[in-house]
């Protein structure tokens, strides 16, 4: 009773065993190579499978989708006899699980060494300057490098990628010394360049303002100059329409001569040989009569003429006196005297006699 108990748990978990050998789910983006008496039969998909128990047998699953390996820093000599650590990370993806799994023992390794080589092959024929500004182009011809290479073992390669570029301490220390050296040149020439540009600037506004301001003077002068020579031809006219004889000129030019000795810095004053000449004519004037106007000669034709009327009429009252006297001395009659007095006009002048008052006729 024991025995077949024992037998029927031994049975039972022998047919657990073989159903759980023969199911198979792989997950998605998965594979896996079926070996049957140890030879390759098929891949299993994503899915349920069935294989069968004790006969065949399932290889490791391998992983479908693109994969990053990033691999360690490498010395690679540049053409130039420099040694640059290179770091690259590849970007790969398996097509063909069956090719993957027979065709190379390891590829990922193989995938690594095979990069190292073709690195070395193309920086070796750079220098350090044209390696570290070529990575686009080293990039390319890894890819088309290892894409061929790796085609036969079911790997497709996508990508790579240089993460870095090393050069030694001392090679560093140089680059920085030529890269400020050459920082420091383009400060300078774009300093130069500014100051240059500011010199060109400031001498053209220079050479504008001295433009416009002789355009300013010149337009200065001419106007001062019309304006002087307007006043001229007006003291010009002046001075002929009121006909000034030397007298007026040597009186003017003499009340100039005060001005010229009106200066701070003037001791000594040199009298010019014209100032004699404008004395004698200033003398002159001064001496000789001024002709007289129209009112002075009306006044002195009226003052003539009174003068003449009380000179008649005292000599027509001194006549009269002495004829009234020779009458008392003659005894005349008081007629005969005033028939002796002459006869006053209008203006106090003694009538001529009508019987002494000549004729025209007689006259002539």
């Amino acid at each position: 009773m024991d025995a077949a108990l024992i037998a029927g748990i031994v049975i039972a978990f022998v047919a657990i065993l073989t159903v759980l050998r023969a199911v198979r789910i792989v997950p998605q983006a998965r594979a896996g190579n079926v070996e049957r008496l140890g030879r390759y039969y098929r891949t299993l998909g994503p899915g349920l499978n069935f294989v069968i128990p004790y006969i065949d047998r399932v290889r490791p699953l391998l992983d479908l989708r693109e994969q990053v390996v990033s691999f360690k820093p490498q010395p690679v000599i540049t053409e130039d006899n420099l040694v640059v650590d290179i770091d690259t990370v590849l970007y790969f993806q398996v097509t063909d699980p069956r090719a993957a799994e027979y065709e190379i023992a390891n590829f990922i390794q193989g995938v690594e060494q095979l990069t190292v080589t073709t690195l070395r092959n193309v920086v070796g024929g750079m220098d350090l300057e044209k390696t570290l500004t070529s990575r686009d182009m080293i990039n390319s011809q890894l890819r088309g490098v290892l894409d061929e290479a790796t085609g036969k073992w079911g790997i497709r390669v996508n990508r790579v990628e240089i993460k870095a570029i090393d050069p030694p301490k001392t090679i560093k220390d140089a680059m920085e010394k030529q890269m400020r050296a050459e920082r420091d040149k383009r400060a300078a020439i774009l300093t130069a360049e500014g100051q240059r540009q500011s010199q060109i600037l400031t001498a053209e506004g220079e050479k504008q303002s001295a433009i416009l301001r002789a355009e300013g003077e010149r337009t200065s002068q001419i106007l001062k100059a019309q304006g002087q020579s307007q006043a001229i031809d007006e003291v010009f006219q002046a001075v002929h329409r009121n006909d000034p004889d030397p007298k007026l000129l040597a009186y003017q030019y003499l009340q100039v001569l005060p001005q010229l000795a009106q200066g701070q810095g003037n001791t000594m004053w040199v009298i010019p040989s014209e100032v004699t000449s404008a004395l004698n004519t200033l003398s002159k004037a001064f001496t000789e009569s001024l002709p007289a106007s129209r009112a002075t000669v009306t006044d002195g034709r009226e003052h003539e003429r009174r003068t003449a009327g009380s000179e008649a009429v005292a000599e027509a009252e001194r006549a009269a006196a002495e004829a009234k006297a020779a009458a008392e001395d003659s005894e005349l009659g008081p007629r005969q005297i005033e028939a002796g007095r002459p006869a006053l006009g209008t203006n106090g002048i003694p009538s001529p006699d009508p019987a002494h008052a000549v004729r025209p006729d007689e006259q002539a």
